[in-house]
């Protein structure tokens, strides 16, 4: 137990990344930009999505379709201008009932019967007697044809369902609204997750230059000021979840060799919420094998045993006996009784690897920043949605103080904004903007 501090040292010193490391990956971020944007192999896909900033103009009733994970949401919007959103009518649900009645989730579940499930929720919000607009966000990774040509590569986060891989999902969604006597609402634009959050606080602020997830996954888009294919701006989605220019510790290496596919991903294993959880029970268990803390349970050896969820009080605890951090241990690996100094070295790591998510997550975006406007002579909002960003204790803290050892005193140029459901808005506004253009 007198080695603990020496080993929390070494993992420190894999876990910390300094500024200068900051530096080289925002670099190697902004080479794996370029690359991927002239057609050159890179880990970043540099997805196009045929949208630019909004406005601010534009006005009218729409519906918005926010599909990312097991749950969906529909939501009807009034857009008033000037930045002014008002959400007239909104509807979630679970596209796996937690009964069993019905997974749309699983293999057994067709396209079909999905998307007529999705319709049907959009029916409920979307009366007869007027046309609506319809935006949909689907934070699965696609190749954009068209602002309404979104095809799907491949399923992510534990969905397969058939007969939607290779197909376009606006075409999907309308034929099954078709289906059910819903033509007056009109699928117009397919956009990713991090290009609504994008365009959901653009539409208030000018100088929105960034979306990004911080949470259970983490991507980030970006304006292009002149995009190859138009020679006009337009939003980028990065898929930098799989950016790949980062040295990885033992504890990443352990966890990608047991993840669902090895290898890929290797940014987002180190940064999203689905992952810290995991790191932080690696190290633990690391500790323990070690004899550094005296665990012998065998749920410490269990992968997925703490959540990220966990994490939050961990961090948040300020108690002389680290009470949150004893609960924790009491509820997921039923151990009681450890030393202060074994649960102030579990919250060590989950400190360790909650700040080095927000370090590697602000190396992004400098390297986002830096090839928008290399001098940061402009100013620059980073939008940002997801649990990590809002709910996680010291992380947006964290972010900040990243940029700030980056850019010195030209970080003052950069805001962080929260974009609260601004997958959904933004959705709303990417097919208000259509609409608006097709009408005119």
């Amino acid at each position: 137990m007198d080695k603990l501090p020496a080993a929390l040292g070494l993992i420190e010193e894999q876990f910390t990344v300094s500024a200068k490391f900051m530096r080289d990956i925002a670099s190697g971020f902004q080479q794996a930009m370029s690359d991927g944007l002239a057609g050159r192999q890179s880990s970043l896909r540099m997805l196009p999505s045929f949208i630019s900033n909004p406005t601010g103009r534009e006005e009218g009733k729409v519906i918005a379709v926010d599909f990312g994970g097991t749950n969906v949401r529909v939501l009807l919007v009034e857009l008033a201008g000037k930045g002014r959103v008002n959400i007239i009518d909104k509807r979630s649900a679970l596209l796996k009932d937690r009964d069993g009645i019905y997974d749309y989730t699983s293999s057994s579940a067709s396209g079909t019967e999905l998307f007529d499930f999705i319709a049907g929720k959009v029916s409920e919000i979307a009366p007869p007697g007027h046309t609506y607009p319809l935006g949909h966000t689907f934070s699965f990774p696609c190749r954009q044809h068209g602002v309404n040509e979104a095809v799907l590569i491949s399923w992510t986060k534990e969905f397969k369902t058939t007969g939607v891989e290779g197909q376009n999902i606006g075409q999907l969604l309308q034929v099954a609204l078709d289906r059910r006597g819903s033509g007056h609402v009109q699928s117009l634009a397919v956009l990713n997750d991090t290009t609504g959050t994008l365009l959901a606080t653009a539409y208030t602020d000018t100088a929105t230059s960034i979306g990004a997830i911080c949470g259970t996954g983490h991507n980030s888009c970006y304006l292009e000021p002149c995009h190859p294919l138009t020679s006009q701006p337009m939003i980028v989605n990065l898929e930098s979840g799989n950016f790949d220019g980062i040295c990885q510790t033992e504890y990443d290496i352990l966890l990608d060799q047991i993840s669902e596919k090895p290898s890929a991903q290797r940014l987002e294993k180190m940064t999203s919420g689905q992952y810290l959880g995991e790191l932080v029970r690696l190290i633990v268990n690391s500790l323990a094998v070690e004899g550094h803390i005296s665990i012998s349970s065998d749920r410490v050896r269990t992968p997925y045993s703490v959540s990220t969820e966990d994490i939050s009080p961990i961090l948040a605890d300020t108690t002389p006996e680290l009470k949150a951090v004893a609960d924790m241990a009491a509820k997921r690996w039923r151990i009681n009784g450890l030393s202060l100094s074994e649960l102030a070295a579990i919250k060590t790591a989950a400190w360790l690897v909650a700040r080095r998510s927000a370090r590697l997550a602000a190396a992004t975006w400098a390297g986002i920043l830096v090839k928008i406007d290399p001098g940061l002579t402009r100013r620059h909002t980073i939008a940002v949605d997801g649990s990590l960003y809002e709910k996680m204790p010291g992380y947006a803290d964290n972010l900040y103080t990243a940029l700030a050892e980056i850019f010195g005193d030209k970080a003052k140029q950069i805001t962080i904004k929260l974009s609260k459901d601004g997958s959904g808005i933004g959705a709303a506004i990417a097919a208000a903007t259509i609409y608006n253009t097709k009408s005119k």
